[in-house]
């Protein structure tokens, strides 16, 4: 047992906790952090678990088994299924700075008084019972845990702890739920306090059901011996009344709404609709987990005290003390007064603004016209803080009459009575047809017959006369009986709600059919309820107030402050663009703005009261002030009505959407020519669901994110219109958009299906006059076909010879270049007699098979499409000094002389394949000449250069110049002078061709032939790639002393090299890869000659092997890249690493050249 002295203590710190977390929400640095805002509003929520939930469930349970559960599906249904619903209230609320629910339902009626009036006493009367019940319970629950330890609860005043937890919760009501005048200014501090409780109510529920089910007992353990109880057993077996269990589903699902504490976390505290779709499935959650050991606990209460011996709502605080764990006690006993504390809180803070703005208000107001001239923001806070101590007072006297009512029945009494306003809540969202007047009647009608039918038989049932009265009802009228109306028999419970519910909507309904509504009547369900009809012209006036700016601001300012109403006017008149004087007269649009400011402070219905009174000074009476106001409202609204029905009568459909892209305006149209249902055009849904909406009606599921995508994309782009076709509907649209200034944005839709149409079938006309063409040229059409079939079968064989020889000519390439350098090598030390002459035959015939293979390799490479050209800009002087150094040595082993003009002109061409171009000219004419010279030179010709070749040959008649460009075309007099297969000439042209240079050819005046080539000149150098210079020596050098290095990993090649090299009196050092290399370098320790690099090795390439010997040995050291390669990107490499190329098979006098000129090189720069 614990001493009453330490659980008040706990109770008391956990309540000084509350002012703790309260404060620190209310901190200016806090509310702008808003760290863990995203679970705050869902937590705000629970505060739908109050002591009901927390020791009430448990009790129920013991009496109805799972009846318990319909409490809660009915929260779980609107949060959870009928967000819709929620978010319209809410978006409601906001516009129109909606407080609580009294002004909610007085605003959708006219801004009715008398409504808002009606409203607040059904909220106070049904509330004050629930405030009751938490009392009671905090009463009950102290009881449970003191036991017979009475040493304080026995002190006068003092010892009543029920009335001083009711004193201290309405001390933090007033200090952190009336801060400020304006209802609709979120209460942070409050807001986390809540949370805060919900969050330890929770935690100290499932604390105690795992301490009963696994610990106390064990969950088969408290099965078997709530088996053997027959009170566990009767609860168990307990059939519930399917009528009573809907009953109070349809309570609780109307409670979770219109319960003022509830309207008030879920409405009026929302910050934005994100926290409604976080909610949408935490708070199922919560309600899950904070009612998973209801049963548990129920069935061990049960087993473990005697009938009777203890309250059955108290199961879940007397199991903790009954197992001798005080800690576990007090921890439960915290989240039971956590429970009641949060719904007492809160629900006197949203009644204080029901009494403030909706009964004291309107009375003091007409009565004390001149308080309005003073600071009547501080009047209303004072008028809040008494309320709630007075509704606080209301429900600790309540509690002290209650009894031994259990909690379940004093809950669902004021869910009943709650539950009036359902119909003229639920019913002005529906029904455009709603008046004040049915609204008043219904509510009036049904709180009555909930008071005759359930809450007087709740006071009367302990007494003779009050047992007479239900089971005879009053003066012996059976037929009156509150629990049996007309011989209902149904259950108490469900018999009291559907007959007052019945008669409230049926009175709503009655009443308002009985007049047409009035104009501020109609004007507010235009904007609660969908509007569908024509506007109607509203019966007012053209005048202009005589009220001032100045009067409006000095209003505004005592309800709101200075500061405050300043900012709101400046606001104003920065969006219309308007300069406010304070001496001119207030527009309509002033007077509805003022009114909303003030709707903030003191409700809708008494900020229309208050702008009354501010227009009877200038007016008659109060009925024409009121008709003024209400003129205002109605002018502006009748305006938007006409440019909605003018928006209606385009063809076009026209939708307008905010900066965020949500729709703000539209017209039937729009929806009619996109196909979209009613509850799609709704304002305020965004474009990105509209066309969602299009997707999943028009394209399959895998495409519908692109779909969407690329419509929002095209559909938002300002300038040219955009066509697009709608299967499901079968028509062909035009979507424009256009910006407003305010950087929103109006889409316009026309239906441009007829003239698609049109086009379509003149397009089937001209069909029909191209089918007789058509079906003529069928044949022709075929024939081609089959020509080309034809075309690409050769075309494939082509490539395929292509790639043959491309192989086939690099692999027989190496051995041939090893027999030549052997033959060079023979030639080399033959100095006469017949094997010198068999040894030059040899030389001769490789010679032209070198001719040949390379033809055919430069014929492959071009037919594949292999060679491409890489234009450069380089001095033409570097390219033919290079061919003078190659052709020399065999021009003169024919005898013929060989002369090059130089020339230092910067030419724009590809190196490589202008090089091959004027090789295989050079070479024709020295091959076709048999005695004379040949000359080279260059010639400029405006922007361009012309290379000329002359020789003094056999030459080419006029009629054949045409063929000798075909492949494998030669002349009967060239063919007897040299061998050849008639390709060179023919690759000539295709390079010509593919660098776009031009091909001449003419008779020379002396004999022979001059072929020229003419090639652009370029403005600058960018390519430095000379291979020799001018000095270059071009005859037979000694190579005595030279020390050359051969890498080579085919070891014929090797050895024909150094075969041919030593017979040049050269001394070589031979190597099979670069490692090798080195070390040779390195054991011979004299200076290098030269680099001959075969590309291709077995590990890397030959570029890199020559980089790293110059990185060792010289950077400076010549080079020479031997390869079967012809490709061009090794030439790029090789000359940007300043090597130089020779193609397999070598040309020994090529060889000897360079090497002759690397040895003049070293042997001058050694003197």
């Amino acid at each position: 047992m614990l001493h009453d002295w330490g659980v008040i203590a706990a109770a008391f710190c956990y309540i000084g906790f509350l002012f703790l977390v309260a404060y620190y929400g209310d901190r200016p640095s806090r509310r702008r952090r808003r760290s863990g805002a995203g679970l705050i509003y869902p937590l705000s929520l629970a505060i739908y678990c109050t002591s009901w939930t927390f020791f009430g469930s448990v009790g129920f349970a013991t009496r109805n088994s799972f009846d318990f559960l319909a409490i809660y599906i009915g929260p779980i249904i609107l949060i959870a299924f009928c967000t819709p619903l929620l978010r319209r209230v809410i978006e409601l609320a906001k516009s129109q700075n909606i407080t609580s629910t009294a002004d909610f339902i007085a605003a959708r009626y006219g801004k009715s008084q008398a409504v808002a009036a009606t409203v607040a006493i059904i909220a106070i009367i049904g509330s004050v019972p629930y405030i009751a019940l938490q009392l009671k319970a905090v009463g009950s629950s102290l009881e449970t845990i003191m036991g017979e330890d009475h040493a304080i609860t026995s002190l006068p005043i003092v010892g009543d702890i029920a009335l001083l937890v009711m004193l201290a919760m309405a001390t933090f009501a007033v200090l952190f739920g009336t801060r400020q005048s304006d209802a609709t200014e979120h209460q942070h501090g409050l807001m986390l306090a809540v949370a805060t409780e919900s969050i330890v109510k929770l935690v100290a529920f499932i604390a105690a059901g795992a301490f009963v089910t696994f610990w106390m007992f064990g969950p088969v353990e408290l099965f078997e011996r709530a088996m053997k109880s027959p009170e566990a057993v009767r609860a168990m077996s307990y059939t519930p009344s399917i009528g009573n269990f809907l009953t109070m589903v349809l309570l609780s699902f109307f409670a979770i709404m219109f319960l003022p504490r509830q309207f008030h976390v879920s409405v009026v505290e929302n910050s934005n609709p994100e926290e409604v779709d976080r909610a949408r499935w935490l708070f199922p959650l919560y309600l899950v987990a904070i009612n998973l050991f209801v049963i548990p606990i129920a069935l061990a209460g049960l087993v473990s005290f005697p009938f009777g011996l203890v309250d059955s709502d108290m199961f879940v605080l007397a199991l903790p003390v009954e197992g001798k764990v005080p800690l576990l006690a007090v921890i439960v006993f915290i989240g039971g007064l956590s429970a009641a504390t949060a719904m007492v809180i809160v629900e006197c803070v949203a009644l204080a603004i029901m009494v403030s703005n909706d009964l004291l208000i309107p009375l003091i107001l007409p009565r004390n016209p001149h308080i309005a001239n003073k600071d009547f923001g501080r009047l209303v806070l004072k008028i809040r803080r008494v309320a709630i101590f007075a509704i606080m007072i209301m429900a600790y006297l309540y509690f002290r009459a209650l009894g031994t009512a259990q909690l379940a029945a004093i809950g669902l009494l004021s869910f009943a009575a709650i539950a009036q306003l359902a119909p003229p809540f639920l019913g002005g969202l529906i029904w455009r047809r709603g008046t004040a007047r049915g609204a008043m009647g219904g509510m009036l009608v049904g709180f009555a017959v909930w008071t005759y039918t359930l809450f007087l038989p709740s006071f009367v049932d302990g007494s003779t006369i009050g047992m007479m009265f239900i089971q005879h009802g009053p003066f012996g009228i059976e037929a009156l009986r509150p629990q049996a109306l007309f011989g209902a028999d149904l259950p108490p419970l469900m018999h009291g709600v559907l007959w007052s519910l019945s008669l409230n909507i049926l009175a709503y309904i009655a009443f308002s059919l009985m007049r047409q509504p009035s104009s501020i009547e109609r004007l507010q369900a235009d904007l609660f309820v969908p509007n569908e009809l024509a506007p109607m012209a509203p019966a007012f006036r053209r005048w202009r107030s005589t009220v001032t700016v100045q009067d409006i601001h000095g209003t505004v300012a005592q309800y709101l402050g200075p500061e405050r109403a300043r900012q709101s006017f400046e606001t104003f008149a920065a969006s219309r663009r308007i300069s406010l004087e304070p001496s001119a007269p207030a527009e309509f649009e002033l007077l509805q703005h003022a009114e909303h400011l003030i709707a903030s402070s003191i409700g809708a219905a008494s900020s229309r009261l208050v702008l009354s009174l501010l227009l009877r000074k200038r007016t008659l009476s109060a009925k024409a002030a009121l008709k003024l106001l209400d003129d205002s409202h109605a002018a502006l609204h009748f305006n938007r009505e006409i440019l909605q029905t003018a928006l209606n009568h385009v063809r076009q459909g026209i939708a307008v959407f905010d900066p965020d892209l949500q729709l703000i305006c539209s017209n039937h149209q729009f929806g009619e020519i996109l196909g979209l249902p009613s509850h799609i055009v709704q304002i305020g849904i965004p474009l990105r669901e509209i066309l969602d909406f299009l997707s999943a009606t028009s394209t399959a599921a895998s495409d519908r994110q692109t779909f969407t995508e690329v419509r929002l994309a095209t559909w938002t782009k300002e300038g040219e219109p955009y066509l697009e076709r709608l299967p499901n509907r079968q028509i062909v649209i035009e979507v424009r958009a256009n910006r407003m200034p305010d950087t929103g944005l109006v889409i316009t839709f026309s239906d441009v299906t007829p003239s698609f149409e049109a086009a379509e079938a003149l397009e089937r006309a001209n069909a029909t006059l191209e089918r007789r063409v058509r079906a003529r040229t069928e044949e022709l059409t075929r024939l081609n076909s089959e020509l080309a079939q034809a075309k690409s079968v050769a075309e494939d064989a082509n490539l395929s010879k292509t790639r043959f020889l491309a192989a086939a000519s690099h692999d027989i390439l190496q051995p041939l270049n090893a027999a030549r350098l052997y033959v060079t090598s023979l030639v080399e030390r033959q100095s006469g007699g017949e094997d010198a002459r068999l040894v030059e035959n040899i030389d001769d015939s490789l010679e032209a098979i070198e001719e040949i293979l390379g033809a055919l390799l430069d014929i492959s490479r071009l037919d594949a499409g292999a060679m491409t050209p890489s234009i450069g800009s380089f001095r033409i002087g570097d390219l033919m000094r290079s061919l003078e150094i190659e052709f020399t040595p065999i021009a003169r082993a024919k005898g013929i002389d060989l002369t090059f003009v130089s020339c230092s002109l910067p030419v724009e061409s590809d190196r490589l394949m202008l090089r091959r171009l004027l090789q295989n000219l050079i070479s024709n004419a020295i091959k076709y000449t048999l005695q004379g010279r040949v000359l080279v030179g260059c010639r400029r010709r405006g922007q361009s250069l012309q290379i000329v070749i002359h020789d003094t040959g056999v030459g080419v008649p006029a009629v054949k110049r045409g063929e000798i460009f075909k492949e494998f075309h030669r002349l009967e007099q060239g063919a007897r002078i040299a061998r050849g297969l008639g390709l060179g000439l023919s690759i000539v042209e295709r390079l010509a061709r593919m660098l776009n240079h031009g091909i001449a050819l003419d008779a020379n005046s002396a004999g022979g032939t001059v072929f020229s080539v003419t090639v652009p000149i370029a403005k600058a150098v960018t390519t430095h790639t000379p291979v020799v210079t001018s000095s270059t020596p071009v005859a037979r050098s000694s190579m005595s002393g030279a020390l050359i290095v051969c890498i080579e990993n085919d070891l014929a090649i090797l050895d024909g090299m150094k075969t041919l090299l030593t017979a040049w009196d050269a001394d070589v050092l031979v190597a099979a890869d670069p490692e090798a290399a080195i070390e040779a370098i390195a054991s011979r320790g004299d200076k290098i000659t030269g680099l001959l690099v075969d590309y291709h090795l077995d590990r890397g390439n030959g570029i890199a092997a020559i980089r790293e010997i110059r990185r060792k040995y010289g950077r400076n050291i010549p080079a020479i890249l031997i390869t079967a390669d012809r490709s061009p990107h090794v030439r790029t490499a090789a000359s940007q690493e300043k090597i130089a190329v020779l193609n397999k098979p070598v040309k020994p006098a090529s060889l000897r050249a360079l090497l002759g000129q690397w040895r003049t090189q070293q042997m001058a720069a050694a003197e």
